[in-house]
């Protein structure tokens, strides 16, 4: 209990910034895990890049907590939503695809 509310204290002593910074980094680090389990071969960072833009305050917060406790098959589902947008598979063509090239 005690390690879920940490994150959530830290999280409210912040300014709004701050919160959103911490949360995507959170995210991010939750998403990268995902990311080389589910997508092997992407390139992690242009994919990182692409979901944490495209998610959703809800979905990145989600994500956030989910780094706490660590993946689960509900962070899975989060990161396959977001990835099926139409605006982070435009992303992940932009900016992935230039990557596995390179």
């Amino acid at each position: 209990m005690r390690k879920i509310l940490l994150p959530i204290l830290v999280l409210a002593a912040c300014s709004a910034e701050s919160q959103d910074e911490i949360a995507r980094s959170a995210a991010r680090s939750t998403t990268s895990k995902i990311v080389v389990e589910q997508f092997p071969g992407v390139p992690v960072q242009p994919a990182l890049d692409c979901i944490i833009n495209n998610a959703t305050a809800t979905q990145i917060y989600a994500l956030a907590a989910d780094s706490v406790t660590g993946p689960t098959e509900s962070t899975v589902q989060i990161v396959r939503e977001i990835v099926s947008k139409p605006e982070t598979l435009t992303c992940l063509a932009a900016e992935g695809l230039p990557a596995l090239i390179r």
